[in-house]
């Protein structure tokens, strides 16, 4: 997996976990009270997805993921000198919006798992995890919009405006999926819209809340694009050479779904006998009838193949360079230093992770 050194000595003090648990104190009470608006079954339906009950309607403590989302928007309040409960609408928001785009991505995924769990398609059918999308989306935007500020209405747009950007770029990974070769710039553009959209989003999203003019905000939004591209690498070595009991996923998640990730992309750009052999494969494997039951050896030789050529390690290396152009985005603004080492500890947390 790729790594990268702290970017700085005082980054190394930060602790993430509390940071990232501060984030998802906050935002949790007022995101259930959010998914309690939902009419049954929806309400049931997204407590199951957010890990809040099992498939049984039992209370749980269900992985809730990583929460790096509402840590930084209530850490981007910050910035403004504002208290960190001011980003929290939209930390909310932000959450419902993403959490929108993972029931709706499951299920055109095909996806059974998610965080250890049968997603939510599997339990409680398609058509749940179609309107409990649909509904999380339409609440994103009551949070925002029912504080009634002109702050609020600029967040709103904000979001929307990611949102928008976030499904183009499902939209092209889903193209992408059925064409045999895809350039690593349409693979990065693609992963711009997917995640890195609504990472820019929750950058700033807070300072927003908090009175941040455009220029400030702007200039979050690019510290958190490009976290989300080193976010959206490591998530593609993860999607194929991650650990399943880590991720929550299948072995080789990624292959199985033919998707177009960033180490295919490289390596199929790469030139040379594994690049050459690579795309002959995922060219006979578009037209196979049984891929659906191909064994793990084969798509542990696909994985090689693409290590082979180069694709993993320029991968790990984009994230590197997507970290370190996040990292400086954040000098052309004035925050306090407490602020500044904690987004700079965000950012090395997004690129050491294992899941």
């Amino acid at each position: 997996m790729p790594t990268v050194p702290p970017a700085s000595r005082t980054a190394e003090a930060v602790d993430v976990t509390a940071l990232l648990e501060r984030g998802r104190t906050l935002a949790t009470p007022v995101l259930r009270a959010a998914v309690d608006r939902l009419a049954p079954p929806m309400d049931t339906v997204a407590a199951y997805h957010f890990g809040w009950i099992d498939a049984q309607g039992r209370p749980a403590e269900g992985d809730g993921g990583k929460a790096v989302r509402p840590a930084l928007a209530v850490l981007s309040a910050e910035v403004m000198s504002a208290a960190p409960e001011t980003g929290v609408p939209g930390a909310v928001a932000v959450e419902l919006v993403h959490n929108f785009s993972l029931l709706h991505d499951d299920l055109m995924d095909g996806d059974e798992q998610r965080r250890h769990r049968d997603t939510v398609w599997k339990v409680h059918g398609p058509a749940q995890a179609i309107l409990v999308g649909d509904a999380l989306f339409a609440l994103a935007n009551e949070v925002l919009l029912e504080l009634g500020t002109v702050e609020a209405g600029r967040a709103a747009r904000r979001l929307t405006t990611a949102t928008r950007a976030l499904i183009d770029g499902q939209a092209q990974d889903i193209s992408y999926e059925h064409r045999d070769r895809v350039s690593v710039e349409e693979c990065l553009e693609m992963e711009g819209n997917k995640t890195g959209a609504l990472l820019a989003c929750a950058s700033s999203i807070g300072a927003v809340l908090g009175g941040a003019d455009d220029r400030t905000a702007d200039t979050l939004e690019k510290y958190g694009y490009h976290l989300g591209l080193a976010f959206q690498a490591v998530d593609d070595l993860l999607g194929i050479w991650g650990d399943p009991d880590a991720t929550g996923k299948q072995t080789w998640s990624d292959l199985r779904q033919r998707k177009k990730s960033l180490p295919v992309v490289a390596a199929l750009a790469a030139g040379g006998p594994a690049s050459e052999r690579l795309g002959e494969l995922l060219a006979a494997d578009a037209e196979a009838s049984d891929f659906a039951n191909f064994s793990e050896e084969e798509f542990a030789a696909r994985a090689a193949l693409i290590e082979e050529a180069g694709g993993r390690e320029w991968t790990a290396g984009e994230a590197r360079r997507q970290h370190t152009i996040a990292i400086e985005a954040l000098d052309a603004v004035d925050m306090p230093d407490r602020v500044r080492e904690q987004f700079t500890a965000l950012a090395d947390f997004v690129v050491v992770r294992k899941r």
